[in-house]
C-alpha cells in the first residue's frame, strides 16, 4: 500500500462515516507503531508520522551506528550505516526510512483492523463531543423502532440512535414507526460501547426549548423565562417576565389567536400549558400561579422554610387545588414556596 492508496482509504471512510481523518492520525501512527515492535521485537526507535496535510505516511527507526553491534534491534555497524546515509558516524543515531515495500506485509495485515478501530473510536468521540454540546437542547428526532413489551422506543437523530425509555414519554402519547418527534437531551454519557444519549419527552426543560422556538420574543431575550413546572402529559406552569415594559409576556407566549401556544400544545400530545406572568414581589406571583383561580389575599409565614398561606373564594377552593391537587401543586413548584390554600369563609365544606 503506497502513501496515495493509504489515504484515499481513510477518505473514502472519511465520507461514509462522516468522521475527520485528520483526528485519526496519533491513534494511527500508536496502532502502526505497535505493529512494527512485533515484526520488530526489541527495537526501541520506531518513530511513526501521518501527515493529512503533505498526505504523507512515513516509518523510520532510530539505531545507533557502533565498531561492534552488540544488539541487533537497535544497533548498526558503520559500514550498513553508509549505505543508507554517507554523514553516518559511529557514536551518533542513524534515521533509518522503511519504504513502503518493506511496510507491505505488516501494512497489509493490520491496516483495516487500524483504520475500522481508530474511526471506530473517533466515530464515538465526535458522536460524544456533539451531542454533549446539544445537552439541555431540543432535537428532531425520526421513530426507528417500538418495544411493544418494554414501551422503549429507539429513535434516529441523523446518524444517530438513542433509546427513549417509558418513564421518559408522555403518558397516553403513542409514538409510532416512522413519526417525527422532538426530544430533550438530559445528558450524554460516555461508556465502553460508545455515547449514550439520554433524551426525554417529560423533561420541563423540552416546554422551556419549544417557547423560545416559537416565541421570538424569548430567542431575543425580551421576554425570560423564570422557571417551569410540568406534569408531563396533563399540565405545565410557565412564568415569564418581559425585560421591556411595552412588551407583554404572556401575550408574547400565547400569540395572536393563541397560535404559538397552540403549536406548542399540538407537539405535546394536548398538554395543557398556563402561561403566568412573574412578579419579584412573592404575593403576586403566588396569585398568578395558581391561576385560574382568582386569589384574594397571599399572607407570607414567617420562620426559614417559604411559605404562605393562600385565601380563595369559597367556590374557588376546588379549582385553586386542582384536580387530585395538581394545580396546588405546579404553583408550589413554580414558585418554591409551600402554599396552604384556604376557602374566604374558613369552613372547607363549603
Amino acid at each position: 500500500m503506497n502513501n496515495n492508496e493509504f489515504f484515499e482509504a481513510l477518505e473514502l471512510l472519511e465520507k461514509e462515516r462522516d468522521v475527520p481523518a485528520a483526528a485519526l492520525a496519533e491513534k494511527i501512527e500508536t496502532a502502526v507503531a505497535t505493529a512494527l515492535r512485533r515484526d520488530y521485537p526489541g527495537t526501541e526507535g520506531i518513530n511513526v508520522k501521518v501527515d493529512f496535510e503533505k498526505r504523507k505516511f512515513t516509518v523510520t527507526i532510530t539505531k545507533m551506528v557502533v565498531e561492534e553491534v552488540v544488539d541487533e534491534a537497535n544497533e548498526i555497524t558503520l559500514d550498513r550505516a553508509r549505505t543508507y546515509s554517507k554523514r553516518a558516524a559511529i557514536g551518533k543515531p542513524l534515521e533509518i526510512k522503511l519504504e513502503p515495500r518493506d511496510l507491505g506485509r505488516i501494512v497489509a495485515q493490520n491496516a483495516k483492523h487500524i483504520i475500522r478501530q481508530g474511526f471506530r473510536d473517533a466515530e464515538k468521540s465526535v458522536v460524544l463531543e456533539a451531542f454533549q454540546a446539544k445537552v439541555h437542547e431540543i432535537v428532531s428526532a425520526l421513530v426507528q423502532r417500538v418495544d411493544p413489551k418494554r414501551g422503549t422506543v429507539t429513535v434516529e437523530m441523523g446518524k444517530h440512535t438513542a433509546t427513549l425509555p417509558k418513564n421518559e414519554q408522555i403518558k397516553d402519547e403513542e409514538l409510532v414507526e416512522g413519526q417525527r418527534t422532538k426530544v430533550y437531551i438530559v445528558d450524554v454519557q460516555s461508556t465502553d460501547r460508545g455515547p449514550r444519549i439520554l433524551i426525554s419527552r417529560t423533561h420541563p426543560g423540552l416546554v422551556k426549548r419549544l417557547f423560545e422556538l416559537e416565541v421570538p420574543e424569548i430567542y431575543d431575550g425580551t421576554v425570560e423565562i423564570k422557571s417551569v413546572a410540568r406534569e408531563a402529559g396533563s399540565r405545565t406552569k410557565i412564568a415569564v417576565f418581559s425585560n421591556d415594559e411595552n412588551v407583554d409576556p404572556v401575550g408574547a407566549c400565547i400569540g395572536a389567536r393563541g397560535a404559538r401556544i397552540d403549536a406548542i400544545v399540538e407537539e405535546l400530545g394536548g398538554e395543557k400549558i398556563d402561561v403566568v406572568k412573574y412578579s419579584e414581589d412573592p404575593k403576586e406571583f403566588i396569585a398568578a400561579a395558581l391561576s385560574p383561580a382568582n386569589v384574594l389575599s397571599v399572607e407570607l409565614l414567617e420562620g426559614e422554610t417559604k411559605a404562605c398561606r393562600v385565601t380563595v373564594p369559597d367556590h374557588q377552593l376546588s379549582l385553586a387545588i386542582g384536580n387530585k391537587g395538581q394545580n396546588a401543586y405546579l404553583a408550589v413548584r413554580l414558585t418554591g414556596y409551600k402554599i396552604d390554600i384556604r376557602p374566604e369563609s374558613g369552613f372547607y365544606g363549603e
